[in-house]
């Protein structure tokens, strides 16, 4: 597959009308000239007028504040993008501090698989735990599809709020669970619904604040995950035997009411709701072929995603990969990877095109899997290599990270901001199907190949 020029996907044309007046394609810095965003960060300025293939030498470094020029007949108002600043770092900020609460989490449902598999339902068989998490995955991504366009319609303050109430409660209800139903009510519904009430605004505000380093500043935000997926499944090992499950999520869940309540006042959107916009959700945007296929291309990655991160620790046990806590040890190393993984493959959209290097980031996971975890699991001399696993681990890690640092950007070059909300979360609405069904595909693998997603 060919790497195709940044912006090429949303620069052709679109059956809404709104999209070439309110679309963030020219940007106009403060020195009065005019940029294009769908050409590579320090690319030569070119003006609407020119065709983007009579562009692309080298140009001017960074961008200073951004403007968008309205449509010369549409009589809208110019729209600018701070691209930093006091005010626009603080929503960075409030961002990252309520993904570390809902993404952290989301990080440490292996270490949370492993542990149950052992204890409250050691009765139930593996597959039946997956759904657990698959439902509470589903429920962080498919919420999104009514949240999204409230967040256009009247902003992040309600979401963010109701988000602080659900999270904290499901995680205090989850550490009175005892039954296999109480967890899917308390974790898998509850959690989800707030894990989804806090990332879909905490990412659609950034978009209200950066255009150009847009790449950049969601995948700072975004590292706050694996932040939490590095601290969390070392931790909660250690806190299981000292104070035991229930006072250990108790201890996890006022960790992510201070986090939140933080989020509450940094969070802030900029731009006024797009005059006429709904509160409902509208999947007519799907006409739109770009948007469709974009939409399908993060399915496949996400339905894949979610399964080494969910059975990692108990597929190193099952294997005889290291020691018993080397499994939650993979854990973090495939969190750490992915911090980088958020952080500098953003960066590169920024540089290099957002699309191209979502293509990049895809075919590194597919190396990983190909070359280290199934010579690692499949009954070979290689079967039980720690070098394998750890190098699985970071290789993948890094991989599958960039796919939540990128989809909001690769998204956002498809609409308006003044949209963006709504857009983002319809897509995420369609892939939560993969990853409802994604953790727990593993079951019709495993009579075949036994050792690949196993956890006993």
């Amino acid at each position: 597959m060919g790497l195709v020029p940044h912006g090429a996907i949303g620069a052709t044309s679109s059956p809404y009308k709104h999209q070439k007046e309110e679309n963030p394609s020219y940007v106009v810095p403060s020195d009065g000239k005019t940029t294009n965003l769908d050409q590579p960060h320090g690319s030569t300025p070119v003006s609407p007028s020119t065709s983007l293939h009579q562009a692309g030498s080298p140009g001017p470094g960074p961008f200073p504040a951004t403007h968008i020029p309205p449509d010369d007949t549409s009589g809208a108002p110019e729209v600018a993008y701070p691209e930093g600043g006091l005010r626009a770092n603080l929503v960075v900020l409030g961002a990252f501090c309520a993904m570390l609460s809902c993404f952290g989490l989301m990080n440490t449902i292996g270490t949370l698989q492993t542990y149950l598999s052992t204890h409250q339902l050691a009765s139930y068989s593996p597959s039946a735990i997956g759904w657990i998490f698959s439902i509470y995955i589903f429920m962080a991504f498919f919420g999104g599809v009514q949240i999204g366009p409230i967040f256009d319609a009247k902003g992040p303050r309600w979401l963010i709020a109701a988000g602080t109430v659900a999270i904290v409660g499901g995680v205090v209800a989850t550490a009175e669970a005892t039954e296999y139903w109480h967890f899917v009510l308390s974790f898998s519904i509850l959690s989800g619904l707030g894990t989804s009430l806090l990332f879909t605004p905490s990412i659609s505000a950034i978009a209200h604040w950066f255009a150009v380093k847009r790449g950049t500043a969601t995948g700072i935000a975004t590292t706050a995950g694996s932040i939490g997926g590095v601290i969390f499944p070392l931790a909660l090992p250690e806190l299981f035997e000292k104070i035991g499950f229930a006072w250990t999520m108790r201890l996890l869940a006022l960790m992510f009411l201070v986090l939140c309540i933080a989020a509450n006042f940094l969070i802030r959107a900029r731009l006024p709701p797009k005059h006429g916009s709904s509160v409902w959700p509208d999947f007519t945007i799907f006409r739109d072929p770009n948007f469709a296929a974009t939409t399908a291309g993060v399915f496949f990655i996400e339905w894949g995603l979610f399964v080494p991160l969910t059975y990692l620790a108990s597929w190193a046990l099952r294997t005889g990969v290291g020691g018993e806590q080397f499994g939650y040890h993979l854990i973090a190393v495939f969190n750490a990877a992915s911090f980088f993984g958020r952080w500098l493959p953003g960066y590169a959209a920024d540089r290099w095109g957002r699309f191209n290097t979502m293509i990049v980031v895809t075919l590194q996971a597919l190396v990983s899997l190909l070359c280290f975890w199934l010579p690692g699991s499949l009954d070979s001399p290689a079967r039980g290599s720690v070098a394998l696993a750890v190098l699985f681990s970071a290789g993948f890690g890094f991989a599958s990270g960039s796919g939540i640092s990128l989809t909001p950007v690769c998204v956002g070059q498809l609409c308006s901001t003044e949209e963006y909300g709504r857009y983002y979360s319809t897509c995420y609405s369609i892939v939560s199907f993969g990853c409802l069904t994604g953790v727990s595909k593993k079951s019709f693998a495993q009579p075949r190949m036994p050792n690949l997603f196993s956890s006993q």
